[in-house]
């Protein structure tokens, strides 16, 4: 099944233009096809075994979001408290989730019992699980995108709190907090960039040829061309 130009240009635009959104978000309340188009492609993300180890708990209720936010700001002041002078001036003063402000909130989960305790390819690294559900939640990111919902993924909290928020069983662990809905805008840069927090990594810099730090032979300088001009 090919790809048209359209089609491929299509998603490299919603891979470029995907953003970590934590503002900008606006009370037009997303359509429950929309949102289950978005999490049909979620589900479809591959996954260690075919263990599809993924739950997906949407958070609607204000007084749960509320006590969610709370561990967020309890939290994040911690975090503040590492940091020294202008740094931390500039840390306290990003805007780092949309939590209250976004349509709904939905928690991405990584259940290792699913389809029992042996899945092929988990034996040798257990932590394929969890990466699968990164997968998933990726596919969800690209696919809001595409249907211009935004997403934020918080990491500023408690798993003990989001646990205890959402009555997770004990086994079961809390992956990726997802702050979605309709936003104002989607930036032409992350926040963190725009706002000089970390400069963009060339690609170059991070791509090694045959071993760590690898230079690359003639067969590889073709590719290394490409990779210069990628950024």
């Amino acid at each position: 099944m090919d790809f048209t130009d359209e089609e491929r240009n299509g998603l490299y635009k919603a891979i470029h233009t995907r953003r970590d959104v934590r503002a900008r978000f606006t009370p037009e309340p997303v359509p429950d096809t929309v949102l289950a188009r978005i999490l049909h492609a979620a589900h479809r993300a591959p996954s260690v075994g075919f263990s599809q180890p993924w739950n997906f708990i949407l958070v609607r209720d204000r007084a749960t979001r509320r006590r969610i936010r709370e561990s967020f700001d309890a939290e994040r002041e911690r975090s503040s408290a590492m940091l020294e002078g202008e740094r931390r001036s500039a840390y306290d003063s990003l805007k780092l989730e949309g939590i209250m402000e976004s349509f709904v909130n939905v928690c991405v989960t990584y259940d290792p019992t699913r389809f029992g305790p042996f899945v092929i390819g988990r034996t040798s690294i257990p932590q394929t699980g969890v990466y699968s559900v990164c997968c998933a939640v990726q596919n969800l990111w690209l696919a809001a995108r595409s249907e211009g919902v935004g997403v934020g993924w918080v990491s500023i909290l408690s798993n003990d709190t989001i646990r205890e928020c959402l009555r997770l069983p004990p086994h079961v662990e809390p992956v990726a907090y997802l702050c979605v809905g309709y936003v104002e805008e989607f930036a032409p840069k992350p926040d963190l960039e725009a706002a000089g927090w970390l400069p963009r990594t060339k690609l170059s810099s991070v791509v090694a040829f045959e071993r760590w730090e690898g230079e690359p032979g003639a067969a590889w300088e073709p590719l290394r061309g490409a990779l210069d001009g990628a950024d």
